[in-house]
């Protein structure tokens, strides 16, 4: 797919890394899941799917209403009523669609500990499940090395490298190049979103940038 290979993709994350730090994504309320004695990881999920098509500033709306109604967890999904769920959630948009992705996901498994050996295939067949957000559950809610990509890490390497593909080719390019690392595929994730909002914007913000040096869109 590219010449790029595993010294350009460490030193990449280096960069970002030093310049951003630690980003401690998945971001989760961990008071209110002691307060309320439920699982953080069921935050996780929930915000996956709240997020397809939006921006989080609009999921963390969404998901302070489900606090503040204690639905925040896959039992509190299952005993609020559809209506007010989609009430709760409006501010992620799609709010209709993504009440009953909810409410289909926390049917078929009663708690986080249901998803424990599911497989990226079968997460995929559950409506509403597309690659990203299988993706994001399996990293950031199950711990496993499954590296995300979203519309940011495309362009990123568009503009950095010229390299463009599919979800799946990109993905593999990621984890072909990286260590075995938790901890790097869920910061470098991180790190190239707050890049992309920072400076590789859609009308990007080169004359500061961090990659300036090694990247082939700046030099144009």
């Amino acid at each position: 797919m590219s010449g790029i290979g595993e010294g350009e993709f460490i030193n990449l994350y280096k960069k970002l890394f030093e310049f951003y730090g630690k980003q401690n994504w998945w971001p989760v309320d961990y008071e209110y899941h002691t307060i309320h004695k439920t699982n953080p990881r069921e935050e996780i999920v929930i915000g996956a799917i709240l997020t397809q098509n939006t921006s989080w500033r609009n999921v963390e709306k969404a998901l302070g209403n489900l606090k503040k109604a204690k639905a925040l967890s896959f039992e509190g999904m299952r005993k609020i009523p559809l209506e007010k769920l989609k009430e709760l959630i409006k501010p992620s948009g799609f709010y209709k669609q993504k009440a009953v992705y909810l409410k289909n996901f926390v049917e078929i498994f009663r708690n986080i500990d249901d998803l424990k050996n599911i497989s990226r295939e079968e997460l995929l067949k559950i409506k509403g499940i597309g690659r990203e957000t299988a993706d994001v559950i399996l990293l950031y809610a199950l711990d496993r090395l499954s590296f995300v990509i979203d519309a940011y890490t495309k362009r990123l390497l568009m503009r950095l490298w010229n390299i463009e593909g599919s979800y799946e080719e990109i993905k593999e390019l990621f984890e072909r190049n990286l260590p075995k690392d938790l901890e790097i595929y869920k910061e470098f994730h991180a790190l190239i979103d707050v890049h992309c909002k920072e400076f590789c914007r859609k009308k990007p913000v080169c004359k500061y940038c961090p990659l300036v040096d090694i990247c082939n869109f700046s030099s144009r």
